[in-house]
């Protein structure tokens, strides 16, 4: 089946059931502690499960020479009825080898019988039933359908624990806590499913008890029960219950109740009268009771609240990622046929949408007819000259539900005029198939008679604002439509700024050099060393971001000065006890791992800076090779202090530098393919390598280190950076 046919099955079955399914969910929250708090009641004996009925049966038959029956519910409480020890009809629990009293027997509580009768048929009867069985079936096929988006979505079965990307806080934890509840998830409704069908008997759970036939019963050896070979190999804790002979008749017997069988035992010589064993429907059916209700287990009770805790949440979750798509579509001012600009989007959960309508805006706000619609929607654009694709990657590498129709679409559909296009695709570099769906549709187009490529294909790594503002800048310059910060992404609007203060630079010695400054962190900031610096150097909507080191008290940059840059030159004409406005922003999958056997971390000039923080922190010394690339030796002086009294310290194991412009000029790409084995072994052993600076040293070391890998294990780099083993922060 498409994915289409699993997402519209998953929500079509949830929209139907919701209701159902959340107060089955809350009663079965409720329901879990009746488990817990009987668990908790002092009745049960140490080594019960290795008392036999020959140890057992003698010593209540003493204490209780009335007794008429024994039982043990599912927490192994053993329960004597009859008359004994002073007491009238005793029912009482009981100590197994001693007969002493544990305690009697209470009430069930009435809060607990009235939700267990809501949570089983509504207070309806059978049709209650009938509706909450039903419920249970639902929710297995929720639980199928929801198990292959996962599946889907992580790329295959083998990758079904791998991380995920965080988009937002349910689309995140509606996938993560509905893998680690799966399997409950999965029992409660299986169980809930079958305890429905053999209510209204599916199966055969009839008790035959055994005949006997009394002319062939001896009378003779007379033995003891505790010398019955039954009573010697039968462990109480198998039994369910035992009715006790009413006389001492030959005629009348032991009545075994177990928990596969019922068996009858002569009780002068301990011989077997009769045996039958229960249909396979009975165990069936007490182990599904005992898997959906907890009962006898308070750990698996608790596991099955939280299981049921979660279905709530799902449910919740569920509708918000349906809202927030639906929420993500675009209200068209103009229509398809009368726009200039065609904006086509492709996206499974409707995130795209909100960078389609940002940039949507800007055209109608410059003036222009602007349509944005689904990938799917592609027809003939009458009097389009720009097409603008901004597309998603689902499964393993595939089209989003809403794109699958698209190659088909442009064989049947070509535009009779001229067209350039542009092609952006979304995505995370935690997947093996970065942006390959757009890259797809990058080729396709490019395959069209009508169709000119305005820009190249360009990709976002996890909404990175900066991508998409490179983009951005872009197809600006090459459209002549000017585009600013884009409505509904400008998040320095309504973030928080800082007051920083220089506390140190050093100038470019020369044009297009690399600069270093410092900022004096406050006592409230709260950064570390990966994170962002934002920046507005003309006070306007135009933001510029750095790669941040922090040492000590201070925030570091690695800037290089480009002729004529906004943000580097205002960087660079920025003096000592000078203040600036910035903010920053949170770059998580970018802070330095903890827990790692070693970690490599690659550079060019411009990319060191949150190395050096990194480094300045490595409190734990674990081995880290740092490999740099500079122009010129000058650049490598202005860290090589820094860098080998870490290394003294031991918070570095091994400098390796490159220079282009000097000596044997070297990029660090050399370094990379020199130490080709070495690399290839710290993937294999779980070490972390991490990669800052230009997107084109990024490339080069992408493509070698794909090579290395293919080489020395038959895995793409791709492997390893599912497994987030390679961390990027490059621009």
């Amino acid at each position: 089946m498409t994915i289409s046919v699993w997402r519209y099955s998953h929500l079509a079955l949830a929209v139907s059931s919701f209701l159902l399914l959340s107060l089955a969910a809350l009663t079965g929250i409720i329901l879990a502690f009746g488990p817990v708090t009987e668990k908790m009641q002092p009745y049960r004996v140490n080594n019960f499960s290795d008392v036999t009925l020959a140890q057992a049966l003698p010593a209540l038959r003493t204490r209780y020479p009335g007794i008429t029956a024994l039982s043990v519910d599912v927490n192994q409480f053993v329960q004597a009825k009859g008359t004994g020890a002073g007491e009238k009809n005793p029912s009482v629990y009981v100590d197994p080898l001693t007969g002493k009293v544990l305690g009697h027997p209470g009430e069930e509580n009435e809060f607990f019988q009235w939700v267990t009768a809501l949570h089983r048929s509504l207070f309806l009867h059978e049709a209650g039933r009938f509706f909450i069985g039903l419920t249970a079936f639902l929710l297995l096929l929720i639980t199928v359908s929801g198990t292959m988006l996962v599946i889907q979505r992580q790329r295959g079965l083998k990758r079904f624990f791998t991380p995920i990307v965080r988009e937002n806080f349910a689309q995140f934890y509606h996938v993560v806590l509905g893998r680690w509840s799966l399997i409950p998830i999965m029992i409660i409704a299986l169980t809930g499913t079958y305890l429905s069908l053999a209510r209204f008997g599916f199966f055969d759970t009839a008790h035959v008890s055994p005949k006997v036939d009394f002319d062939v019963i001896q009378a003779k050896p007379v033995k003891s029960p505790a010398e019955f070979a039954i009573f010697k190999k039968t462990k109480l804790s198998e039994v369910e219950s035992i009715e006790f002979p009413f006389s001492e008749d030959v005629e009348d017997y032991y009545t075994l109740k177990l928990r596969d069988r019922e068996v009858t035992v002569n009780q002068v010589t301990g011989d077997i009268l009769g045996e039958v064993k229960y249909p396979a429907a009975v165990f069936y059916t007490n182990l599904s009771l005992d898997l959906h209700t907890g009962r006898g287990s308070s750990v698996w009770a608790i596991i099955l609240a939280l299981a049921s805790g979660n279905i709530l949440f799902f449910i919740y979750s569920g509708f918000a990622i349906t809202f927030k798509r639906l929420g993500n579509r675009t209200r068209n001012k103009f229509t398809a046929a009368e726009s200039r600009f065609i904006i086509l989007v492709g996206s499974e959960n409707g995130s795209t949408f909100r960078f389609a309508q940002a940039l949507n805006q800007q055209l109608l706000k410059a003036g222009e007819k602007s349509f944005v619609t689904e990938l799917n929607n592609y027809a003939r654009f009458p009097k389009a000259e720009h097409l603008v694709v901004m597309t998603a990657t689902y499964g393993l590498g595939d089209a989003p539900t809403n794109a699958t129709r698209l190659a088909k679409l442009l064989e049947r559909y070509p535009q009779s005029q001229p067209i350039s296009y542009s092609v952006l695709g979304f995505g995370s570099h935690a997947y093996p198939d970065f942006c390959k769906y757009a890259f797809e549709v990058n080729r396709l187009l490019s395959h069209q008679a009508w169709a000119t490529a305005l820009t190249d294909i360009h990709t976002v790594d996890d909404k990175s604002p900066e991508h998409f503002g490179l983009w951005a800048e872009a197809w600006s310059q090459q459209s002549g439509i000017p585009v600013t910060m884009l409505t509904g992404l400008d998040l320095a609007a309504n973030a928080r700024m800082e007051s920083l203060t220089v506390t140190k630079i050093t100038p470019a010695a020369q044009a297009g050099g690399t600069f270093t400054m410092a900022f004096k962190i406050g006592s409230r900031l709260r950064v570390r060393s990966g994170d962002l610096l934002a920046i507005y150097p003309a006070n306007d909507h135009r933001e510029r971001l750095y790669s941040i080191g922090v040492v000590g008290k201070e925030i570091r940059l690695s800037v290089r000065l480009h002729p004529e840059g906004l943000g580097s030159g205002f960087l660079h004409g920025l003096t000592v006890e000078q203040k600036i406005r910035a903010r920053i922003v949170k770059n998580e999958h970018f802070h330095f791992p903890g827990g790692v056997p070693q970690v490599v971390m690659i550079s060019n000039g411009t990319g060191i800076a949150p190395f050096l923080g990194m480094i300045s922190q490595n409190r734990k010394k674990i081995p880290v090779q740092l490999y740099c690339g500079f122009r010129q030796r000058l650049t490598y002086n202005l860290y090589q202090d820094f860098l080998e009294q870490s290394a003294a310290e031991g918070k570095l194991a091994a400098i390796h530098t490159a220079f282009s412009r000097e000596g044997n000029k070297q990029y660090v790409s050399h370094l990379i393919q020199r130490d080709g084995d070495k690399l290839a072994r710290l993937f294999e052993n779980g070490g972390i390598l991490m990669i800052c600076g230009s997107l084109a040293m990024q490339k080069d070391v992408m493509e070698l280190l794909d090579a290395i890998c293919m080489e020395q294990s038959g895995r793409g780099v791709s492997f390893y950076q599912s497994r987030n083993q390679v961390r990027t922060d490059c621009y």
